[in-house]
């Protein structure tokens, strides 16, 4: 069977039988996905259904406008704590963060390592060492400024061991 129609489109050479095979095809495919769609829409609008049920124009918006409140609140109250947040940070550089214990015996006739010197630094090592020597006549309490980690006082041998122990990080008690 010849076609006019073919030939000026120049596919006369094809059986015109093939051609109306594959358009039955093409037929039938977009037939299932229409389907497909319309189940998918359906689907959808029973889930739009479900959410309106009850639920006119105005109440929807107060209960929009009701959310969007309680965001700005919220969004409120994170600046806030941010800036609480920040006031903490600032304080707790300036809190004591390291420190370094040393007991010892101080006149070698007590026993029981009674005597101590402890090191109490903040971030910058800035802090003071703390030196409670114990005899039998009584407990005397020493204290020598720490600035940067140093002295202007000369430190007792336990009391750099204290000072070296909270400067390091060391474990700070033995």
């Amino acid at each position: 069977m010849e076609s006019r129609i073919l030939q000026k489109i120049g596919i006369n050479y094809i059986d015109p039988i093939y051609i109306i095979i594959f358009l039955i095809l093409v037929c039938v495919l977009l037939i299932v996905y229409c389907a497909r769609t319309n189940k998918k829409i359906d689907r959808l609008n029973g889930k739009i259904r479900k959410f309106m049920t009850g639920k006119d124009g105005k109440s929807l918006e107060k209960a929009i406008n009701k959310r969007f409140t309680q965001v700005d609140d919220l969004l409120i109250y994170d600046k806030e704590t941010n800036k609480k947040i920040k006031k903490i940070n600032e304080d707790f550089l300036m809190a004591f963060q390291k420190m370094g214990i040393v007991k010892y015996d101080a006149f070698n006739e007590m026993g029981g390592k009674l005597s101590f010197a402890i090191a109490l630094l903040n971030k910058e090592n800035t802090g003071f060492v703390l030196n409670a020597m114990h005899s039998r006549e009584g407990c005397y309490m020493y204290i020598k400024e720490i600035i940067g980690g140093k002295s202007a006082i000369i430190l007792g041998d336990e009391e750099k061991e204290a000072l070296d122990k909270a400067i390091n990080s060391d474990n700070y008690m033995e």
